[in-house]
């Protein structure tokens, strides 16, 4: 089940607003203001090897810092107690990452600085340590020939409920369901949403809850309550992307002039409109709970035209 968090996390964290967001918010370093966001490039795998390609856990952006290049690796934890070894599962992951750019970019002379980050949603305290050179026995011995390593750690369950919602962000709306779920105070926070971030942004969380649903981590009544929050907003949303779907016959008057009635137009039309609507919101990242609202559709229908 753990699969379903890590391709949930690496969905939205390949957001780029929303690494932004994370950085911001969560990585108190003063380089962080200096980062280039407007030129972030979320990295294809593909050269790293097959060990690192199919991963689910991981991100990685390469950035301008200071007009250089940099990367950021963002390494996701949701198993249900620490890696007390994480420095050296990391130092394996950078290195390997080191190695096969220097046989990608042939005339490399200096290595672009990694900064690793990992973010850890288990319920336990974290205790393992962040400092590789910790887990040397007699490390110390050798003085500067001694090995370190470090990461930066971002432990859901370490940040306050307090202060997740006066942040009240989708990242941290999404760590407050994770570390501190409580039905009424999600609700809280993702009705607030909509007034402070993007349509999009705030959609892709509840995409992400709704999978949750889907895979049994949250309850039916829990995800009915969820789902009344988001019908409004997106309801909207469909209105508008109907609006463009039709914009010709909107334009030609072959529709009502409002919105409503491009709505009512199109679900009240044959079963092939209807399908052909639901392709068109699938394309656009609408649920399919909601898109079974609207179109009158069953589940399975709507499942079908993914294929």
């Amino acid at each position: 089940m753990n699969q379903i968090y890590d391709r949930g996390y690496k969905k939205l964290f390949s957001n780029k607003v929303l690494f932004r967001q994370l950085l911001e918010t969560f990585v108190p370093l003063d380089w962080v203001k200096e980062l280039d966001f407007a030129q972030c490039e979320l990295l294809d795998k593909t050269f790293l090897s097959q060990e690192y390609q199919k991963r689910e856990s991981d991100v990685i952006y390469k950035v301008q810092l200071r007009g250089k290049t940099a990367y950021i690796v963002i390494l996701l934890e949701f198993q249900s107690k620490p890696d007390r070894f994480m420095a050296l599962r990391l130092l394996h992951y950078i290195v390997n990452f080191y190695m096969r750019l220097k046989e990608s970019e042939k005339k490399i002379r200096r290595l672009p600085p990694v900064f690793p980050i990992v973010i850890y949603g288990g319920r336990r305290k974290w205790t393992s340590p962040t400092d590789l050179a910790a887990l040397i026995e007699n490390h110390e011995l050798l003085d500067n020939f001694a090995l370190h390593f470090n990461y930066f750690k971002i432990a859901e369950n370490e940040i306050s409920v307090e202060r997740l919602l006066s942040i009240g962000n989708v990242v941290a709306t999404l760590f407050l369901g994770e570390v501190h779920y409580d039905r009424n105070l999600l609700i809280q926070a993702l009705s607030q949403l909509p007034n402070r971030e993007d349509r999009q942004l705030v959609s892709m969380l509840f995409n992400f809850y709704e999978q949750l649903f889907n895979h049994n981590k949250i309850s039916e009544f829990d995800w009915d309550a969820l789902d009344r929050i988001r019908t409004d907003e997106e309801n909207e949303m469909l209105l508008q992307n109907l609006k463009l779907w039709d914009k010709k016959a909107y334009l030609k008057g072959k529709l009502e002039g409002k919105e409503e009635g491009i709505l009512e137009g199109k679900l009240e039309g044959k079963l092939e409109g209807k399908l052909e609507t639901a392709k068109k919101m699938l394309m656009e990242g609408l649920s399919i709970t909601l898109i079974a609202k609207v179109t009158g559709l069953t589940l399975t229908e709507i499942e079908q035209l993914r294929h």
